[in-house]
């Protein structure tokens, strides 16, 4: 298969199967006759896999090195399980962060919709930004998240 071929049949864009073989993830042999490289069925398997891994967030560093053991006739198995339960507990704590951002965006914006908009006057910036926190439930949530200890 050429280039065009492989990135049609594994559905992915042919800078990506050329990407890959850069990287030594595809192993295409040349024509003889015209030098092109050729791509045979055991680099659609591995082009794929890299494809349905990449979706799973493994890096292509992780990608080379479960290929690298498959070939070498040893199951990469437990090693996907271990990255992978790694990277979930990962994506579970940032996604606790991305839900802690957007209550304090939310909060915010309800604060700004009864502020009124400031000019900078040498003692403030934007007195949305500044002042969003100060009303006193939002300092108290401050305070027990601080574990009732001010900064200053």
């Amino acid at each position: 298969m050429k280039v065009s071929e492989i990135a049609k049949a594994a559905s992915v864009n042919p800078d990506t199967v050329r990407f890959y073989t850069r990287e030594g993830l595809l192993h295409p042999q040349r024509n003889p006759d015209n030098g092109y490289k050729q791509y045979g069925s055991e680099d659609l398997t591995r082009l794929q896999f890299a494809r349905k891994a990449r979706q799973l967030g493994f890096s292509l560093a992780e990608i080379q090195s479960i290929l690298d053991q498959a070939d070498h006739d040893n199951s990469p198995c437990p090693m996907v399980r271990d990255v992978f339960e790694h990277r979930l507990a990962e994506v579970e704590t940032r996604l606790a962060e991305l839900e802690a951002l957007r209550d304090r965006m939310r909060d915010a914006m309800a604060a700004w919709s009864t502020m009124p908009d400031g000019t900078p006057d040498g003692h403030t910036i934007c007195r949305l930004i500044e002042h969003w926190d100060d009303s006193p439930e939002r300092q108290t949530e401050t305070l027990s998240a601080k574990g009732g200890q001010d900064d200053e």
